[in-house]
């Protein structure tokens, strides 16, 4: 049951899921924003990571908008995609989207860009090709 995964591969799309638990929620019963936060942060990190093949960080979040509440008992996919590659950065953009895991309701409950960099084993900006199709 394993499939051929050919080496070298630079994806452009990260997807984490993860289940909201009462520690995850504020007294509303509702997810905190920096635990959501925090996911969009690890699944921009994962993506820029699988692409760049080297380490990266977090340079900046910009444009969060939290527009539906996620409640405990919810499923979240945290999806990001990266958009645009400059010479040493990133461009992320990610989606959390909820499922009630009863109904199979799905909503975009929060989006956000992060931007990332690339870093060389000093820990300075290292450049990153170019999006496939980029010119």
């Amino acid at each position: 049951m394993s499939e051929a995964v050919t080496v070298g591969e630079r994806p452009t799309e990260a997807r984490l899921m993860n289940m909201v638990f009462p520690d995850h929620t504020n007294h509303l019963g509702t997810l905190f924003g920096g635990q959501a936060l925090a996911w969009m942060d690890m699944a921009s990190f994962i993506v820029a990571s699988r692409y760049a093949r080297t380490t990266v960080v977090t340079a900046r979040s910009e444009q969060v908008d939290f527009n539906q509440p996620i409640h405990k008992g919810d499923l979240v996919e945290v999806i990001a995609r990266l958009v645009k590659v400059g010479r040493s950065s990133m461009n992320v953009e990610v989606e959390v989207i909820t499922e009630n895991l009863l109904t199979g309701e799905r909503k975009l409950c929060t989006r956000g860009r992060f931007v990332m960099i690339a870093l060389d084993p000093l820990g300075q900006p290292t450049p990153v090709p170019q999006l496939p199709g980029a010119d």
